[in-house]
């Protein structure tokens, strides 16, 4: 009989980006995003500590065509690399920016805002897209003496997979909750964040062996 799961002290959940503008009628809408929401909700009460990120974009952000005259989806470079253009989107105070609304916030001991840094994107709950200037979230989970984080939300092939990878890359154990997320999936991006993923030690598992 296979043994049910118990979260540890040193196990975490990480929610990243499950906000109105990444669901169903939101500005940067991931196809049946909001499907998240439910598995969610059931996952956070199993653990014992809880962390979301939430995209907190200025107006006028590096990361938008609209601040360059392009078109979403162009890609254009930036003084940190490639930078992907996206539709202006989790704009700082604007109902997009929300989290879900009926996504459980109770459980969350911390939220790590990302992407508010005018001229940079954040796709990485650790650090902005130039992969040195940190958010402190990995100092947060050492000093709380976490080791291995299950991460889940939106999108996988960007914000999930980066968040998964820097984790490994901090030293910590990672575990995608692959039915609790949902991808964007733009030009194959999310066969080959599946890869990078797999290559980088990053464990998948499904919700069901998580619940009790």
């Amino acid at each position: 009989m296979q043994q049910s799961f118990q979260a540890t002290e040193a196990d975490v959940l990480v929610v990243v980006d499950v906000q109105n503008d990444f669901c169903p009628g939101g500005a940067l809408a991931v196809e049946r995003g909001d499907e998240v929401v439910p598995l969610i909700n059931k996952l956070a009460p199993q653990f014992r500590h809880v962390v979301f990120t939430q995209d907190w974009h200025p107006p006028r952000h590096a990361s938008f065509a609209s601040t360059h005259g392009k078109t979403p989806f162009d890609t254009l470079p930036l003084y940190y690399g490639e930078q992907v253009l996206w539709p202006d989107h989790c704009v700082q105070g604007t109902p997009g920016a929300e989290f879900h609304p009926a996504l459980d916030r109770r459980p969350a001991e911390l939220i790590v805002r990302k992407g508010f840094r005018p001229n940079i994107d954040s796709y990485s709950a650790f650090f902005e897209n130039d992969h040195v200037t940190r958010t402190g979230l990995a100092g947060y989970l050492r000093d709380r003496g976490f080791r291995h984080l299950y991460v889940c939300g939106l999108a996988l092939d960007f914000c999930v997979k980066w968040s998964a990878l820097d984790a490994v890359q901090e030293g910590f154990l990672a575990t995608v909750v692959d039915d609790a997320c949902r991808a964007i999936d733009l030009n194959g991006s999310l066969a080959q964040a599946r890869a990078e993923m797999k290559g980088a030690g990053i464990l998948f598992t499904q919700s069901a062996k998580l619940l009790a």
